[in-house]
């Protein structure tokens, strides 16, 4: 089994991949379907917007204004590490795309940090049994939720079966997760 963090990060991105276009939607679908518990009426949600291969969370943003939950994506501050989160609705259009490593839209509108959140959503490429999370590499979620208080937000993982692993290598300042979902339900931490 590879040791470090870049050899994971390219096993994990495979096997996400490699799920064919019919099983991604089946598991998509049924990922969405088990965070739809997490939706309560007037709550703060922090998604995300997919990136590559990462799970794809439309019938979760639907459900979720249908249900009247406040839904924000992240907002990267140039020179900064902490993220901020801006209110999302449904054909807003970015007001510029971060150029770098990802290519995230960012969206205009009041800027709040993430421990205003009550629950969010974080993109992942691996986790493990423990609930250490395996981001991009850029620190951004780590870095903002280190700030946060105790409790707040919840931290949910979102991502594809395949993507939880037994250990992973983590260091002092990896945030771990309260829970993750995949299309096999939600795994409590």
């Amino acid at each position: 089994m590879p040791h470090s963090k870049h050899e994971i990060r390219r096993r994990l991105r495979r096997a996400r991949k490699s799920l064919s276009g019919r099983e991604r939607r089946r598991v998509t679908l049924a990922a969405n379907r088990n965070m739809k518990k997490l939706l309560k009426r007037g709550k703060k949600m922090a998604v995300y917007w997919p990136v590559g291969s990462e799970l794809v969370l439309d019938e979760l943003v639907r459900s979720a204004f249908k249900r009247g939950v406040r839904v924000y994506l992240p907002y990267i501050e140039k020179r900064s590490l902490r993220l901020w989160f801006t209110p999302y609705h449904v054909g807003l259009a970015p007001e510029r795309n971060r150029k770098g490593r990802l290519d995230i839209p960012q969206f205009s509108g009041r800027k709040v940090r993430a421990e205003r959140m009550d629950i969010m959503l974080l993109p992942l490429v691996g986790v493990d049994e423990q609930g250490y999370r395996l981001g991009q590499g850029g620190g951004f979620y780590d870095a903002s939720l280190a700030r946060a208080r105790f409790g707040k937000p919840l931290k949910i993982g979102a991502g594809f079966a395949c993507q939880m692993i037994r250990k992973l290598p983590n260091e002092m300042h990896d945030m771990r997760l309260d829970g993750f979902v995949s299309e096999n339900g939600i795994v409590w931490f």
